[in-house]
């Protein structure tokens, strides 16, 4: 099968390479996104000119009027994931004909209560199921599956250290 050079993403990624070749600095994106409490333990986060809303079910303190911060997590994960699915795939000029993910995460709320220290606040573990249907063969979507592993962003965040650094501001 042939690579269409043509293709919506494969042209994004041409042009992002030409940008970068010209001046290695438009390699470097800068993401924002601001928070302001709402109610108990609500939060409405604003990036860009979007709206996204998180609350935690009623046993957290929340009303549930939203995913909880951890459900936001699981959905950036699969979103990046699908993203990062159709611009591998159209680079290698693999057919993905369906695609679908599921995710689930173990979390210890101990961590978090602060009831048991040795219990870290996050995700023990997080799982994937990748549903994938089109005509390339197994292999070749298990080639795929491993580029996307290790390209995906929002995976990396998860999978590799990031430095955090936090600014408190008073008064």
């Amino acid at each position: 099968m042939t690579i269409d050079v043509d293709a919506p993403l494969n042209a994004i990624t041409r042009a992002t390479a030409q940008a970068v070749t010209e001046d290695p600095a438009n390699a470097l994106a800068v993401f924002r996104a601001s928070g302001v409490a709402e109610s108990a333990v609500a939060t409405v986060v604003r990036a860009r000119t979007h709206t996204v809303r998180v609350d935690e079910p009623a046993a957290l303190g929340g009303a549930d009027t939203a995913a909880n911060p951890v459900e936001v997590y699981l959905a950036a994960l699969i979103a990046c994931q699908v993203v990062t699915y159709r611009f591998v795939a159209q680079q290698r000029g693999i057919v993905v004909e369906d695609l679908r993910i599921d995710a689930e995460g173990d979390l210890d709320v101990r961590g978090f209560f602060g009831l048991d220290e040795s219990v870290r606040p996050g995700f023990q573990a997080v799982r994937l199921t990748v549903h994938v249907q089109g005509p390339e063969s197994a292999e070749r979507y298990a080639e795929l599956q491993r580029e996307v592993e290790s390209r995906c962003p929002v995976l990396d965040l998860t999978t590799a250290p990031t430095p955090v650094q936090t600014t408190l501001v008073t008064g």
